[in-house]
């Protein structure tokens, strides 16, 4: 009975082996197709991303030479000329462009900038040096905490529009080298001397003045 046992066992553990084998094959067949599989899929993604990376340039600091574009609404992405702007506000918010490659250098949110006309009357002396036409442009980057200035308001020290930061209320006269007249801001917004060329805003030098919050949003 033992030995007869022990074959019945032998016999059905051979068998059962046998469909192993096959099905091991088979499922490695499988593996190694799928494995392919990925490989060219995670290649075709490898070659969108890098496709859709940010040209050189687009990160850098705005250069002496760079045009001007909007960086949003209707006209975004084109040329802003001194038509484009009503005398006495509001500002509108730019990109600088690289005129040689075309790249917007919208890389970095420190690179957005608030073009404001005002009355070349209003503006003292540091500022009208840096204007066109009483155009004048500055960083759109609160040197506070570091969030968008976005609002042109009435102040709330005075009865003059200024630009303002919705985050913690600080407020920026564009007309006096866009010093600090209320709110927590440290520093005055960094300013972006400018010119014109065929019509078209550029970039006249570097920013004047550190671009960026005192501290984390």
């Amino acid at each position: 009975m033992a030995c007869a046992s022990f074959d019945t066992n032998s016999t059905i553990s051979e068998s059962a082996a046998e469909p192993d084998l096959g099905a091991g094959t088979g499922q490695t067949r499988r593996i190694l197709l799928l494995a392919a599989l990925a490989t060219t899929a995670c290649l075709g993604c490898s070659t969108h991303a890098r496709a859709g990376e940010d040209p050189p340039g687009s990160d850098e600091r705005p250069q002496k030479g760079d045009l001007l574009v909007f960086s949003e609404g209707d006209k975004e992405g084109k040329l802003i000329t001194a038509a484009d702007l009503t005398a006495g506000g509001p500002p509108v918010h730019a990109w600088p462009k690289d005129p040689n490659t075309s790249v917007v250098r919208s890389a970095s949110r420190l690179n957005e900038i608030l073009i404001i006309k005002l009355d070349p009357a209003e503006l003292d002396e540091k500022t009208r040096a840096r204007a066109v036409d009483g155009i004048i442009a500055y960083s759109a980057i609160c040197s506070h905490a570091g969030c968008p200035v976005t609002a042109w308001v009435k102040s709330d020290v005075g009865d003059k529009e200024v630009f303002k930061c919705m985050c913690h209320n600080s407020e920026y006269d564009p007309r006096a080298s866009a010093q600090v007249v209320f709110g927590p801001a440290p520093r005055r917004l960094a300013a972006l001397p400018l010119a014109l060329a065929d019509g078209s805003l550029t970039v006249a030098g570097n920013f004047v003045g550190k671009v960026g919050g005192a501290q984390p949003g």
